[in-house]
């Protein structure tokens, strides 16, 4: 069995392979949604290649850790939730930057889409060598991972083959050439599998990609569509925090500030992206020395034993040390009919948190308005913290008409003036019948995803379909009668 990687050369590679690709992109919306996506695509399937396989070390949880580019979040998962992430592999899904990439081919006439999946295929033999081996249910894995790749390019008719790179060349064998069944190299003899270059090699090392600029992070604000209030509230803290440092600058007193928030609306609002543009943008005034947004709720925090909620807890809040916390539905950590609850102990540890690392740690919780206040008065130490609130209300029909006009360009679908205008329609109906289910973007998105899954049924059966069909989507794709069908069953 051959020696396997230590995380450091792993993310080496990984890093070098992924940005040599990027720099091949001309297109920059390929490029940004590359850079933004490809590395959780990568995890996602690094997940099903080992669920393929079977067992986790410690290992895999360093091999997790180290796919990532320089100047992207570099994850920091547990063993714990490693394991939850592998057993809940929802299966392959073509990504939303793939699609892209297609896009640009046929706008480029090039085949840049075809050699990612050479790209894809190589790094999944890297993180399949966690063990020193490549097995064959791994190889079918990646193999059936890069068919579908491949087999879209077809179906959209970019120029080229499928790759003849078989990852099962790269099985490893026993010694009579019969490949060594799944977790028991090494209780074999292997032969060494044929020596193939399993890394894209780079002739500089890779540059960390440059930080956003304050003025940046605000322009990506200013850009989310509705929030006005809430944009108007962040700016309102950045300019605070701003002529702080500066008075602190100049020897000037300053009032005690707490910078921890609550974020109070229904689910779909911007919550999650705007806690995640606060981080940077608190990183990029020097408030918080990294600025990434750790998520969880009342599962990633509360643990079934005694004693080991604490642990848990101690836990996310070192990944989150330097950035934000993000804390959604926070409400469920305090069950007021059982004071002996678990989730309780999750608060204090979180509370003790905010005390020692006030400088370098800003916590935010969320969730529904009413259960919010409650949530903040259920403990002193949560009101004496928690004095900012920041509410976020639900988005009207022409927001959400705009929304959905985003993820049809970012994607790259076209919609005829008709359809525009039914789809506003419906939004807007949408929004005049809500109730307490309802669900703002997230809806959006549902919308979207099965729009973009009708429209695939109906071009699979077209013979030669243009670029026009690909991008196309018609009011039958939309079914929005359907769709309000479908949305009233579920409340119901």
């Amino acid at each position: 069995m051959a020696k396997p990687l230590t995380p450091a050369e792993v993310h080496k590679q990984y890093d070098e392979a992924m940005t040599a690709y990027r720099r091949l992109l001309t297109d920059p919306g390929s490029r940004v949604a590359f850079g933004r996506e490809s590395d959780g695509f990568m995890r996602l399937c690094a997940c099903g290649l080992w669920k393929a396989d079977m067992g986790l070390t410690p290992r895999h949880v360093e091999y997790y850790n180290a796919i990532y580019v320089k100047g992207n979040t570099v994850p920091t998962v547990l063993y714990w939730e490693l394991t939850g992430n592998v057993q809940n592999y929802p299966g392959f899904v073509l990504p939303n930057f793939f699609r892209r990439l297609v896009q640009a081919d046929l706008e480029q006439n090039k085949s840049l889409s075809r050699r990612f999946v050479d790209t894809f295929t190589l790094m999944m033999l890297l993180f399949a060598a966690v063990d020193g081996k490549v097995s064959e249910s791994e190889a079918s894995f990646v193999n059936a991972c890069a068919d579908s790749l491949s087999r879209f390019c077809d179906m959209s008719g970019v120029a080229g083959g499928k790759s003849p790179l078989d990852v099962k060349d790269f099985v490893a064998r026993k010694e009579d050439g019969s490949p060594i069944p799944t977790g028991r190299a090494e209780d074999e003899k292997v032969s060494p599998a044929p020596a193939k270059t399993t890394a894209v090699k780079t002739d500089k090392p890779a540059a960390a990609e440059k930080e956003p600029t304050l003025e940046e992070l605000l322009a990506e604000l200013d850009s989310l569509c509705g929030l006005q209030k809430v944009k108007e509230d962040v700016k309102g803290l950045i300019n605070l925090v701003k002529v702080r440092k500066l008075r602190e600058q100049h020897g000037l007193p300053v009032p005690p500030l707490s910078l921890h928030l609550v974020f109070m609306g229904n689910p779909g609002t911007g919550k999650t992206t705007v806690a995640r543009l606060l981080g940077k943008l608190y990183h990029a005034i020097g408030v918080l020395s990294k600025g990434q947004l750790i998520e969880v709720d009342r599962s990633g925090l509360v643990a079934g034993f005694v004693g080991q909620t604490a642990l848990k807890a101690q836990e996310v809040v070192s990944k989150a040390m330097g950035g934000v916390l993000f804390i959604d539905e926070a409400y469920a950590l305090t069950n007021q009919d059982n004071p002996n609850d678990f989730g309780q102990e999750a608060v204090e540890v979180i509370l003790k948190a905010m005390e020692d690392h006030r400088d370098d740690l800003i916590v935010i919780v969320a969730g529904y308005t009413d259960l919010m206040t409650n949530f903040i008065h259920s403990n002193p130490g949560l009101e004496s913290r928690f004095n900012k609130y920041i509410s976020f209300e639900d988005y009207n029909g022409s927001e959400l008409a705009e929304i959905f006009r985003s993820m049809c360009k970012k994607n790259g679908y076209t919609l005829s003036p008709e359809v525009d205008k039914a789809a506003e329609e419906a939004f807007q109906l949408m929004f005049e019948q809500r109730d307490e289910n309802f669900g703002n973007a997230r809806d959006v998105r549902n919308i979207f995803e099965h729009a973009v899954s009708r429209q695939a049924n109906r071009i699979a059966v077209m013979a030669s379909p243009t670029k026009e069909d690909l991008m196309a989507l018609t009011l039958a794709d939309l079914d929005l009668e359907e769709e309000t069908e479908q949305a009233s069953e579920e409340k119901a």
